[in-house]
């Protein structure tokens, strides 16, 4: 199990959670149901598969990995269209879509450290027996 709290890329998108909830508090009421419930579980869903993916195997990390990848990106479309229908004010999508940008970055980094096998460490023992030829 990895601490998901020590994970640079949890804290930004916990951050940025907290953000468009508090950004689409102001948005009218008839998007209650629309577009703030969906910002606000496409948000969510990039932290909260982060953690479910840190208590797993490394190959269903990367998966939860690439689910708050795409979430991001739902995101993404969804600021822009509350930038469009007036609801977000330019500033303020400026602001989120940047870190929103920043966060997609760290997560395709992550998946690919991830994805690479783990280099043995020089406290790590040699397997007993005779030595391959490759080595």
């Amino acid at each position: 199990m990895r601490p998901f709290r020590d994970l640079v890329v949890w804290q930004e998108s916990h951050d940025l959670t907290l953000r468009i909830y508090r950004a689409t508090g102001a948005f009218p009421r008839e998007e209650l149901y629309g577009l703030t419930s969906q910002m606000r579980r496409a948000a969510s869903s990039v932290p909260s598969n982060i953690v479910e993916g840190s208590a797993r195997t490394d190959g269903e990390f990367r998966h939860a990995l690439q689910i708050s990848l795409g979430s991001a990106t739902e995101l993404e479309y969804q600021l822009l269209l509350a930038k469009d229908l007036g609801y977000l004010p330019a500033q303020e999508y400026t602001e989120l879509d940047g870190k929103l940008t920043s966060i997609k970055k760290m997560l395709v980094v992550f998946m690919r450290r991830v994805a690479q096998p783990q280099q043995p460490t020089a406290n790590s023992q040699r397997p007993s027996g005779r030595r391959g030829v490759a080595e």
